[in-house]
């Protein structure tokens, strides 16, 4: 099975750390910044950086859960979690402008966003379909299982590109968001040091992503390169 195989955990292990690594720097950064205040709610600073940018047909709303924020662009909603929506704080404001980033992207077409949503489903089609068509492919232990296990590899390798298309995006929402956040004078350049720290942390989490599918397409290949010899 492949996740008792020492050698995936060889593979994706440092990966793995990193993203642990990523996601405790995300809540004690985004905690930190939550303590510090900020003149509007992060919804209020959403609002005054789509209206500036002549996008005031993207709505906002209040979504449930914890760091639960994402911009929807088939309906051309931005939804931000009820801390980030409510909250006047330096974090809230950073992550709902990070969003209203993916929405200015979206008005701009921005390329790297459009190849983004477009391989969307077939990235989450590959991150199941994927891993199950390379388990039953190495099981089968035939010609007709190597050609399963390479089918399977082949879809995963469509999650590997979303991650890596999906890097520069999350990238440059972030540099919209920091800019505007400045321009607009929602916050100063101590407040942009806090702003950049979780927006920073938050970036990381990707990076940790889009390792970890890599690893895991390596360590497809390294296995059934193998077993093939």
């Amino acid at each position: 099975m492949l996740y008792f195989d020492i050698n995936y955990l060889l593979f994706v292990g440092p990966a793995f750390l990193l993203a642990l690594w990523a996601q405790y720097r995300v809540k004690s950064t985004y905690h930190e910044a939550q303590r510090m205040p900020a003149p509007l709610s992060g919804a209020a600073a959403a609002r005054h950086i789509l209206d500036s940018a002549g996008l005031r047909d993207v709505q906002i709303e209040q979504v449930g859960g914890f760091l639960t924020d994402h911009y929807d662009p088939r309906g051309r909603i931005l939804r931000l979690s009820p801390e980030n929506y409510q909250s006047r704080s330096l974090a809230a404001v950073g992550i709902a402008a990070h969003e209203a980033g993916h929405a200015l992207q979206d008005a701009h077409q921005y390329a790297p966003l459009v190849i983004r949503n477009a391989a969307v489903p077939m990235a989450n089609i590959g991150s199941n379909i994927g891993v199950i068509m390379f388990i039953i492919g190495m099981a089968m232990a035939s010609t007709a299982g190597q050609m399963v296990a390479w089918g399977g590899v082949a879809m995963f390798s469509l999650v590997v590109f979303f991650q890596v298309v999906n890097l520069p995006v999350e990238f440059n929402a972030s540099s919209r968001a920091k800019a505007q956040l400045v321009q607009l004078g929602i916050i100063d350049q101590q407040g942009l040091v806090e702003v950049n720290r979780v927006l920073n942390a938050a970036a990381l989490t990707y990076v940790a992503g889009t390792l970890q599918a890599i690893m895991t397409l390596l360590y497809f290949v390294t296995r059934l390169s193998g077993d093939r010899r």
